[in-house]
């Protein structure tokens, strides 16, 4: 139980099977508070809400209060959230929902207490239902076209944001997957975006990204600094600096290095979060009022999927920059998270001490099998063996009926239905496609576009939060581009490989049936000539090239 729910009057109990035996022997409704190490609204509610005396003794008196710690049950936190955090949610001893909320102060939590003492004691159990997302529907399935590309484009054109950058015109949040997609259609967009992002929502003093801007203008920056928002976004800055080579992306990057290997390197790999701290009060700080105050303070758990995203990030930096310190820091971190996270190709998610959490999270194997393949890609590491493992007990284990669920179907209350994360769908079948090129195993490529067309019925209500189904549809009707090198990792055509300008790419160090010291440029079924040198590869690369 973290420190601020402790604090509070209410007798919180953990997920578990305890609170929802208790609540069906004793036939009360369960309260579910979803919070984070990292959210300062959630420490607000716990002052405010929950530490008032009348409304504890309420809650537990009438309910079974259950606290849960959303970077820790991610699955939980998708079935149940309301919208954002603190989430404040009523179930029935089976685990169905009544109703829920967000932020709720002392006089909305005493009239949601009292609306749902009449609905539990009017309806009970009935009163539940089962939300949409987990209803057991099938995504509409759809079959690949061009199309799905030109619609994305399209949904960027109408919702970019042309007077503040972005995408959307209300609360803005970076986008990392959004900016790649449009740095190689749309870089105008992705470039005024990234500086907007650098502009607002950089930490100038201490490195780092925050979380979001609660203002269409990039105002109102909420300050949490979360490992995996500071890793996409090290990586789309890098690929703009690959695009650019303008140091106003390789800067932030840079700095964003610098806080993940200072402040959030807990000694073997990357902390899972830094709070805002109670208020905005610290970040608001001049710089030298800032070095006399106590930071606010760093969750050190080690999540799997948060760091393989800061792995690949890191790595994609050096291979841009040869900058050294990041390839030491991803290597660090990808050998512990091999050692530690990794078993027989099931990755477990989390770790904090003697404390592990769940196995067989889709994320967590899309991210893992990513960054071991990006490890292959830049250091030539010896990853392909594992991150086979990796992929084929997620298919074996997730992938039902044409697309991957997002864990394991058991568990309690609705964590025994199916969840087909879209976003976590795209990311693995990126990833397998990768596999595919690497290994030269069609089976992977052949997962991949099953688990796209599972979502293709729909593609024209996908917005820009999803563009990365734009790019990983076009890779399977195109192929994807692969540059074959003769030679070790950080050799001169291995290193000229990696900097062509196209960040959707794969590049094999050491490849089969290449004629020696040279590199050949494949996408699906056509190969160019040999290339000798950096001239020559950037040549053959264009001949490929795809409008």
């Amino acid at each position: 139980m973290d420190e601020h729910a402790a604090r509070t009057n209410v007798e919180w109990h953990e997920w578990g099977p305890e609170p929802f035996d208790i609540a069906d022997r004793t036939g009360k409704p369960i309260l579910l508070s979803l919070s984070a190490t990292w959210c300062s609204w959630c420490h607000e509610m716990d002052r405010e809400t929950y530490s008032e005396p009348r409304i504890a003794a309420n809650l537990n008196d009438g309910f079974v209060p259950v606290r849960v710690d959303v970077d820790r049950h991610p699955r939980v936190r998708e079935r149940y959230n309301m919208g954002g955090f603190p989430s404040t949610v009523f179930l029935t001893p089976t685990g169905e929902l009544l109703t829920g909320s967000g932020y709720l102060g002392p006089d909305g939590m005493r009239q949601v207490i009292t609306s749902v003492r009449k609905m539990w004691d009017a309806k009970g159990s009935a009163a539940g239902r089962v939300p949409r997302a987990v209803d057991g529907d099938q995504p509409p399935a759809g079959e690949l076209s061009d199309e799905i590309e030109r619609h994305l484009l399209g949904a960027l054109h109408e919702t970019y944001d042309e007077r503040s950058g972005g995408w959307g015109t209300e609360a803005k949040f970076p986008m990392p997957r959004t900016v790649e997609f449009a740095l190689k259609r749309e870089r105008e967009q992705a470039e005024r975006t990234l500086s907007a992002i650098s502009a607002n929502l950089f930490d100038e003093y201490a490195g780092g990204f925050y979380r979001y801007a609660a203002e269409g203008n990039w105002g109102d920056p909420h300050y949490e600094k979360l490992l995996d928002t500071n890793a996409a976004l090290v990586r789309a800055f890098s690929h703009a600096y690959l695009y650019t080579g303008r140091d106003e992306f390789r800067s932030p990057a840079e700095r964003t290095i610098d806080y993940l290997t200072t402040t959030l390197w807990t000694g073997s790999a990357f902390a899972g979060s830094q709070s805002a701290g109670d208020g905005a009060g610290y970040y608001t700080l001049e710089p030298t009022e800032r070095e006399d105050a106590a930071a606010p303070p760093v969750d050190t758990t080690v999540f799997a999927d948060r760091n393989a995203l800061a792995v690949d990030a890191l790595l994609t930096y050096h291979a841009y920059t040869d900058e050294e310190r990041a390839r030491q820091y991803a290597k660090r971190a990808l050998d512990y998270h091999r050692e530690t996270l990794i078993d027989e190709g099931e990755v477990c998610h989390y770790t904090d001490g003697d404390e592990e959490g769940e196995r067989l999270l889709l994320a967590d194997h899309a991210h893992t099998l990513t960054a071991l393949l990006t490890a292959h890609e830049v250091l030539g590491a010896e990853t392909v063996e594992v991150a086979r493992s990796v992929a084929d007990a997620a298919i074996e284990e997730l992938f039902v009926e044409s697309s991957f669920r997002d864990g394991p179907p058991a568990g309690l209350g609705l964590l025994d239905r199916p969840l087909r994360p879209l976003d976590g769908n795209v990311e693995m079948a990126d990833a397998l496609l990768d596999l595919s090129v690497v290994t030269g195993e069609d089976r992977y490529r052949e997962v991949a576009e099953e688990t796209v067309e599972a979502f293709a019925g729909a593609y024209d209500r996908f917005g820009p939060q999803v563009a990365g189904f734009g790019s990983v549809t076009t890779r399977l009707l195109n192929g994807t581009l692969s540059i074959r090198v003769d030679g070790p990792a950080g050799s001169d055509l291995h290193r000229a490989a990696l900097r062509i300008g196209d960040h959707e790419k794969i590049v094999l160090p050491d490849a089969a049936a290449v004629d020696r010291g040279t590199a050949v440029v494949q996408r699906g079924d056509r190969t160019t000539k040999p290339a000798s040198d950096p001239d020559e590869l950037e040549q053959r690369v264009k001949t490929l090239s795809t409008s």
